[in-house]
């Protein structure tokens, strides 16, 4: 056996901490706490009795032998549906934004973001040789009083929705600020991604300011329903990133098979227009629950209960998970400390009984 026993002196620390992680499955359970927003991997819309004819592996990166016409033509579908000159695809969303955060702000540039910001888009600033500086959670007098400050080419970095507090951004006003100082907006899309606007097309196009964006970031491995992420921009920032982002050139593109199920789910989801409905009630019956926790307000399926301390939202998650609903709490560090919670995701594919005994449970605990 090899002699590793030297890491765990910060694995012990998690576990006395009650932070420690490790893998579980969620057989058989309610599942509230996926980002299949929508039910397309659930309900496995996805699947096609041609998938034999498309190849399970790409045989390289893009810039090598694992270009295509399928993946360009994936592409192609992604920046006519969120009307924009063009798109690169990456296997993931933190593939996207370390790829992009990395590579476009120089030294000598400042790049402000959200402090409620992402793990990839943090790993992003932090490859990158610009300053960065965080702005308290959607507080734009803290932002202008740093673009004030900021030098070079200037970047605001934010989330459309939240991840772990389901808010949106203020993002028509974070437009006017970015016009004010010549700033470039960036925008992660993530999570609003097929659940924000009548075709799910994110919110920098349901607030029609998609011409005002530098760059936009697609995820497609939730509501989508599958894997891979898209930047969204100029023509320019496409060759720009296909020249200078480690992460696109120098890994394996996404097979044929995986693009053939984005393509597919780029023509399921803007029709999916009874889901969004029905995903709408649900958030409105919980926000309007009477519950023994502090309820943060979210009008998307990202639903939070702030429960302090890792020990007291362990103890109730597991309550929930012994009554056959999967749920799984946040814990300290992954959210700040006094700020753990539980992350209740809201699907269409819930039941109104499903919800209802979930809420009944939660007010009972």
């Amino acid at each position: 056996m090899y002699h590793d026993e030297f890491l765990d002196d910060k694995l012990n620390d998690r576990k006395l901490q009650r932070s420690y992680r490790s893998l579980q499955t969620s057989d058989n359970k309610i599942d509230f706490f996926s980002n299949d927003y929508l039910g397309i991997a659930q309900q496995r819309l996805l699947t096609s009795e041609d998938v034999h004819i498309y190849a399970a592996g790409a045989t390289g990166s893009r810039l090598l032998s694992g270009n295509y016409a399928l993946i360009e033509a994936a592409e192609s579908t992604i920046a006519t549906f969120h009307q924009t000159p063009a798109a690169l695809i990456f296997n993931s969303g933190y593939d996207a934004n370390v790829g992009l955060l990395s590579a476009i702000p120089q030294k000598g540039d400042t790049i402000l973001y959200d402090a409620l910001s992402h793990a990839s888009i943090r790993e992003g600033l932090r490859l990158s040789f610009a300053q960065s500086f965080s702005f308290r959670h959607n507080d734009l007098m803290h932002l202008e009083e740093k673009l004030k400050l900021a030098k070079g080419h200037i970047f605001i970095v934010t989330e459309t929705v939240f991840s772990m507090d389901g808010d949106r951004c203020p993002l028509p006003d974070l437009v006017l600020l970015a016009q004010k100082y010549g700033a470039h907006l960036i925008v992660d899309e993530a999570h609003a991604t097929g659940i924000i606007g009548k075709n799910g097309a994110g919110l920098t196009q349901h607030d029609q300011l998609q011409e005002a964006i530098f760059a936009r970031i697609h995820t497609f491995g939730k509501a989508v329903g599958c894997q891979g992420a898209a930047v969204l921009g100029s023509e320019r920032l496409k060759a720009y990133l296909v020249n200078f982002s480690r992460p696109f050139i120098y890994t394996t593109a996404l097979p044929p098979l995986a693009i053939k199920a984005v393509i597919k789910s780029y023509q399921i989801f803007p029709e999916m227009h009874t889901e969004r409905q029905v995903l709408q009630q649900h958030i409105q019956q919980f926000q309007q629950a009477k519950l023994p926790f502090q309820k943060l307000i979210s009008d998307t399926p990202i639903q939070g209960l702030i429960i302090p301390g890792n020990e007291n939202v362990i103890q109730i998650a597991t309550t929930l998970q012994n009554n056959g609903f999967a749920v799984r709490p946040i814990l300290y560090p992954t959210v700040p400390k006094n700020a753990e919670r539980l992350r209740i995701i809201l699907h269409a594919f819930n039941t109104k009984n499903e919800l209802q005994n979930l809420l009944y449970l939660l007010a009972s605990t």
